[in-house]
């Protein structure tokens, strides 16, 4: 998506918990670009929910459908509140954001560096909210529409092209979840076959999650269903620096909304030592998304740098507070790109 207006209207939704002070660090690190932002904040969350009655209030999702981008903080999601729903999982239901795409990068330097993306199906299987109970338990749904795989996968076979990918792994369970993984993986293996180009295997989520861990270089891009991976994407964030360092873009056909992955993480909150790095790559995916290609490579360039150096929050090794690490990769970007 390329957006070719003068000013950019972002809707924000800090959240919860660290959500507002990392997203202010995120809007730090945007004013120095040379653009022009209208930023339109709207309510999500627990605090939302607290002061109004609804975590997702409907001015809410007015304002993230007619924006060029959303950003989102984090919100809490507490267990057992019986008329709480998770507004970040509603608001990808109804905004039809069905595609969530997980880069995983090593920043540090090492012999063998980690570059992969998991791209994840974001609106249905068993986060598709269906349960009830029966009598002596409870049952949850699992929700897998030929529309929905279709889309998914098609996703991955243009992004995997788009950016000069080599490899698609389609990570499913059929041998075992027969019907509704039987069909993510028939779907996939028919558009694999229009893509010749392009390599495809496709392995059980077992083996998945064990190769991610002792062979992550053998990926390129994966792709399988909602719960699959959002737990893959979490372990790979673990080999590439922890969730400080995990960013998400979540893509639909008219909106885009871009977030750090980390949570709440009510217990950090006012501390200043949250890491804002995911809320950087977050913004990073962001600019990608309105055609901001160039802008983007410096911030994650900064985010490299900033990190090799040991410029770095305390999760990653490093002494710097939050506002201190926003500091270090502003000043690499005005230091190496002259952008002030």
């Amino acid at each position: 998506m390329k957006i070719n207006r003068k000013k950019l209207a972002i809707t924000v939704l800090k959240g919860d918990g660290i959500g507002p002070e990392i997203i202010d660090q995120g809007l730090r690190l945007m004013s120095i670009f040379p653009l022009t932002w209208h930023f339109n904040y709207g309510d999500i969350g627990l605090g939302s929910y607290k002061l109004n009655g609804n975590p997702l209030p409907a001015g809410t999702i007015k304002k993230c459908r007619t924006a060029d981008a959303v950003l989102f903080g984090a919100v809490t999601t507490p267990l057992f509140l019986k008329d709480y729903v998770s507004p970040i999982v509603r608001l990808r239901q109804i905004l039809g954001l069905y595609a969530n795409v997980r880069p995983c990068y090593s920043f540090e330097r090492k012999p063998k560096k980690i570059d992969l993306v998991i791209v994840r199906e974001n609106t249905e299987g068993l986060y598709s909210g269906i349960e009830h109970r029966l009598k002596g338990g409870a049952v949850a749904e699992r929700v897998i529409t030929v529309k929905a795989c279709r889309k998914i996968i098609e996703f991955a076979f243009k992004y995997a092209a788009d950016k000069g990918r080599q490899k698609i792994t389609l990570v499913h369970k059929a041998n075992i979840l027969r019907l509704t993984d039987g069909l993510f993986l028939k779907i996939g293996r028919a558009i694999a076959a229009k893509h010749p180009g392009i390599d495809f295997e496709d392995i059980l989520i077992d083996t998945a999650a064990l190769n991610l861990v002792r062979k992550p270089q053998t990926f390129d891009v994966m792709v399988t269903t909602n719960m699959f991976g959002d737990i893959l994407s979490d372990e790979a964030a673990g080999l590439t620096g922890g969730l400080g360092m995990a960013a998400a873009a979540n893509i639909g056909r008219n909106t885009g909304l871009f977030e750090p992955v980390h949570g709440s993480c009510p217990k950090y909150q006012g501390k200043n030592i949250a890491n804002p790095f995911a809320c950087f790559l977050a913004i990073a995916l962001m600019f990608d998304y309105l055609g901001l290609a160039k802008f983007a490579g410096m911030i994650r360039t900064a985010v490299a740098i900033s990190c090799q150096r040991g410029l770095c929050t305390h999760d990653l090794g490093g002494q710097l507070s939050t506002t201190a690490a926003t500091e270090s990769v502003i000043k690499i970007i005005r230091s190496e790109y002259a952008v002030n």
